[in-house]
């Protein structure tokens, strides 16, 4: 554990508390909308318009910080944003500050990503950062697990009463305001003045970035296309038989096997290679989706989310470890935003694609057309010229 240093801690610490907030409201949020007049169209306009503002402000806020050369602003003012946005949307039911108050916790989440990773990044020396990105992965899907079992607890005793868990979800996110305030900036060699940049100039780096970083990235990308939505495995599931406090449980369940073995993964990873970690962990995607929509059974599906697990352990922090080890540290922040910010877009495509699917053909098409495609995109990163050393 020596290499786990003190920001690194904080950083994980922030970023459990801010998860256990989110994930808190997570499983309800779609409920809530309901309940206040929101149709199905109007919820899916609002999940699409906060998550394409926060993929793309990923890459803008990501560029600024490296032409700032500051890390720790960014961070303290995107999770300052998300904890807000938790209390204030108990404030009204008008549509438009639904709207506004939603999208203002995708920004926190687009201001922060990229100059957390990169602080990650320059926390870790380049054999280990798979066990600093791992940690802090694990650290982040604990408060995942944590959130939803405490909303699951008490909408038991409180059923309805989501106004109150809004407000009850602010005081982690609090707690996470507070442990941001203890985040130090690193000296920087040079502090550049910040320019002013176009929203999306950080396109730019795509043709600027080395060609390793466009090749990684881009089979990345292609493989989000086809990693749609997680709701579709929970949907199948409540189809198949799971009731819905089985159909959470088996979420919580998955986000807790997710946690425990991110740490582990970053681990082997620095040892074995990140690349062999990571096509390990989209050949047991490729096993959970391939199996999923042939069984009904209880226990199988257990199994299935714990494999499911043990996939996201060892691809969701390597993959951002991978990029920073092929990225000039001075662009860490705009590699990894603008990866992450195409991600964003690419993961909404995925969910549409994934949904015509289901829906023309059946959950048994979506399921094999994903494991499928995914198979033949191990090949490609088989292909990919990085040696052990390299990764």
């Amino acid at each position: 554990m020596k290499a786990i240093s003190r920001t690194v801690w904080i950083l994980s610490m922030i970023s459990l508390l801010t998860d256990m907030a989110s994930e808190m409201l997570y499983p309800i949020m779609p409920i809530y909308l309901k309940s206040i007049g929101f149709s199905i169209v109007l919820i899916g306009v609002l999940e699409g318009i906060a998550e394409a503002t926060a993929g793309l402000s990923k890459g803008y806020f990501g560029k600024q910080s490296d032409l700032s050369g500051k890390r720790v602003p960014f961070v303290q003012i995107g999770y300052t944003l998300s904890a807000l946005s938790k209390p204030l949307m108990a404030a009204s039911v008008f549509p438009l500050w639904i709207f506004f108050v939603r999208t203002l916790d995708r920004i926190g989440k687009g201001i922060r990503t990229g100059a957390r990773d990169a602080i990650l990044s320059d926390e870790a020396g380049r054999k280990d950062k798979g066990k600093i990105f791992g940690f802090h992965r694990s650290m982040d899907t604990l408060g995942a697990a944590i959130g939803p079992a405490a909303a699951l607890v008490y909408l038991y005793y409180r059923p309805g009463d989501y106004k109150t868990l809004f407000l009850i979800a602010f005081i982690p996110g609090l707690l996470a305001i507070s442990a941001s305030l203890l985040l130090k900036e690193k000296n920087q060699a040079e502090i550049k003045t910040l320019k002013r940049n176009s929203f999306f100039s950080f396109l730019n780096y795509w043709k600027e970035s080395p060609a390793m970083y466009r090749k990684l990235s881009a089979g990345l990308l292609i493989f989000t296309l086809f990693n749609s939505s997680d709701v579709f495995l929970l949907l199948h599931a409540r189809q198949a038989g799971l009731n819905d406090s089985s159909v959470i449980g088996v979420y919580i369940f998955y986000n807790l096997v997710y946690a425990l073995f991110a740490f582990p993964a970053g681990i082997l990873a620095d040892k074995l290679g990140l690349k062999t970690v990571f096509i390990a962990g989209l050949i047991l995607f490729s096993i959970v989706y391939l199996i999923m929509p042939f069984t009904a059974n209880f226990y199988i599906f257990f199994l299935l989310f714990f494999i499911y697990g043990i996939y996201a352990a060892a691809t969701e922090g390597v993959s951002k470890a991978w990029i920073s080890n092929i990225t000039d540290q001075k662009d860490t922040a705009t590699a990894i935003g603008t990866y992450t910010g195409l991600q964003s877009i690419f993961t909404l495509l995925a969910s549409s694609i994934t949904g015509l699917i289901w829906y023309q053909f059946g959950p048994a098409a979506a399921f094999i057309s994903t494991a499928t495609g995914t198979l033949i995109l191990v090949v490609y990163f088989l292909k990919l010229p990085f040696s052990k050393n390299d990764l």
